[in-house]
Formats: structure tokens, C-alpha cells, sequence
């Protein structure tokens, strides 16, 4: 049963970020935001709301080492996993502002990250906040000096003339979806761990990480696959800094999240730096400012090193 509520769990998380994401693009539209903020925030924080509502039910539900290792599993998974895999697809372009701008606020908010839960074992409501606000003035900084729309593929112009009680019946789906999927996820997960003999850290890392990645997987292979325009590394990093800032930073101001698993500080939040700091070296080693297949295959490589130590303990 507990695989069950593990795959239900998993469907039901992808269909309602779908219907979230869908919904709150097209009420924004409704309400006159512009293109670039919706693309910005609107789309960022829909897609990061799986993340979201998986760690505040783990947090909530006294597993505080899932709602860690999710985000930091996750981080891991987007770049291992996600940015390798869709590498191996098609290659992907490196832009200067992932040099200047996405790359060093990813690497400030996993070492805040680290410290914060080094500090004191714990990532208390202050910090949460710090994380919280440190995203805000990144997304504000990112909407000023965003030129044009032409990069926000990701918002669908149709959904400008979608009607109010589509709408509403959207939004109704992507929250009953998201709850009860987040719900069964960390219900299965849990039982899964403890049937398994492994920590919920474990699974949390791996699993639900995987899982919660799932969707962005596929719509970065698919756009890597089609060709059409070469795929921002910046958005997929962009991600990672969400994660943090948003999902962490909001579950932990409504609920302290302590460190329970020993392992989240002395090695896999490590690897989540190991594997932020690589993107950058590979973005620079020849092939310069492309990450191509041979790179790809190296990330996932790595990344299938990482889940097998991660199982073996």
C-alpha cells in the first residue's frame, strides 16, 4: 500500500503543479501583470509549489529530514539528473548572466543554507525569512533589468482568454491535487523508509526528490528534443535558488525544521554545493559556455555515484 501512496502521491503532485501553473498564469493575465513578472514569479512559484507542499506536510507531520532533503535532493537532481540528461538530448547554451548573475546567487543561498542549519541545527523563522526576502530582492532585480519577453516561452498567451470559472475549477484542482498528493508522497515515503530499514532522509534525498523533479525533467528533454531555441541554463538553475528561498524559507517561518539526520550535514548538502560548483566548471572547460553530451553523461554518472552511496550509507 505504502508504493501505492508513493505513486499516487507522484501523479497526482504532477497533474496539480500542472493545473496551478496553468491557473495562475492565466488569473494574472486577468489582473494586468505584465508578461515578464508572470514569467518571473507567477511560473516560479507554481512550479516550485510540489517542493513546497511536500516539505511543509513532512515538517509538519514530525519528519523534518524529508522537508530538508527534498530541496536538497532536488537541487541535486536538477542539475545531475535534469541539466544531464537533457544535455545528452541537445546541448545547452551558457548565457552571461548565468556567470554574473544566476550561478553566484545559487552558490550564496545553498552556503546561507549550509550555515544556517551548521549554526544551530535547526532553520528557525529568522532564517527562513532571511532565505524568504533574499529571493524577493532576486526576483525584483531580475524583473528591472529583464529586457524583453522573448525567453518566457514558458507563458502560454492563450491562457489570456480563458474564462473565470475555468479558472476557478483549475485552482481547485491544482490545490486539492497538490494537498492530497503531497499527503500520500510523504505517507508512502515514510513508510517505505521505515519497511525499507532507511532513514527518511534516504528517501527523502532520492525518491521524492527524483519525483518532485519529474516535471521539469520532461519539459526540458521535450524542448531539448524539439530544438526549437537553445535552453537557458539560467532557468534551470533559477529553479534551484526557488527551492531554497521559497520552499525552505516559507516552511520553516511556519514551522521550525530541525536537523534530525546527521548525514543532511555532513553529506548531502555537500554534494548539493559539489554539484552546484561543477556546472560552473564545466561551463568553462572546453566546450566553453555549452554543456554538451560528453558533460551530460558526466553529470548523470556522477549523479547515479551519488544515489548508490546514498543507499549504501
Amino acid at each position: 500500500m505504502s508504493v501505492a501512496y508513493l505513486i499516487l502521491g507522484f501523479v497526482l503532485l504532477v497533474v496539480g503543479g500542472e493545473f496551478l501553473v496553468r491557473s495562475s498564469v492565466a488569473l494574472s493575465f486577468k489582473l494586468s501583470i505584465s508578461k515578464i513578472v508572470i514569467g518571473m514569479t507567477v511560473v516560479s512559484f507554481a512550479t516550485s509549489a510540489p517542493e513546497l507542499l511536500v516539505s511543509l506536510q513532512a515538517a509538519l507531520k514530525g519528519s523534518p529530514a524529508i522537508a530538508i532533503n527534498n530541496v536538497v535532493g532536488s537541487n541535486i537532481a536538477n542539475i545531475g539528473l535534469v541539466l544531464g540528461i537533457t544535455a545528452i538530448v541537445g546541448a545547452i547554451a551558457i548565457d552571461k548572466s548565468f556567470y554574473r548573475l544566476t550561478w553566484p546567487v545559487m552558490m550564496l543561498f545553498s552556503i546561507a543554507l549550509y550555515y544556517f542549519l551548521w549554526n544551530d541545527n535547526q532553520l528557525v523563522a529568522l532564517e527562513g525569512l532571511i532565505l524568504f526576502l533574499g529571493l524577493i530582492v532576486f526576483i525584483v532585480y531580475l524583473i528591472r533589468t529583464q529586457k524583453s519577453t522573448d525567453d518566457l516561452e514558458e507563458v502560454d498567451d492563450a491562457l489570456a482568454v480563458v474564462s473565470n470559472f475555468k479558472i476557478g475549477i483549475w485552482l481547485l484542482i491544482g490545490a486539492a491535487a497538490l494537498y492530497f498528493g503531497s499527503e500520500w508522497l510523504v505517507k508512502g515515503a515514510t513508510q517505505i523508509a521505515t519497511s525499507l530499514g532507511v532513514s527518511e532522509a534516504v528517501i527523502g534525498v532520492t525518491m521524492i526528490a527524483i519525483g518532485t523533479s519529474v516535471p521539469e525533467l520532461a519539459a526540458s528533454v521535450i524542448a531539448a528534443a524539439k530544438k526549437e531555441k537553445a535552453i537557458s541554463l539560467g532557468n534551470l538553475i533559477g529553479s534551484n535558488i526557488f527551492n531554497i528561498g521559497s520552499v525552505l524559507g516559507l516552511t520553516s517561518m511556519i514551522k521550525t525544521i530541525p536537523v534530525t539526520e546527521p548525514l543532511i550535514l555532513s553529506r548531502d548538502i555537500f554534494w548539493m554545493l559539489i554539484f552546484a560548483s561543477l556546472v560552473l566548471i564545466l561551463g568553462l572547460l572546453p566546450k566553453r559556455h555549452e554543456i554538451g553530451k560528453i558533460k551530460g553523461f558526466g553529470l548523470v554518472l556522477l549523479y547515479g555515484i551519488f544515489i548508490l552511496l546514498v543507499f549504501r550509507g
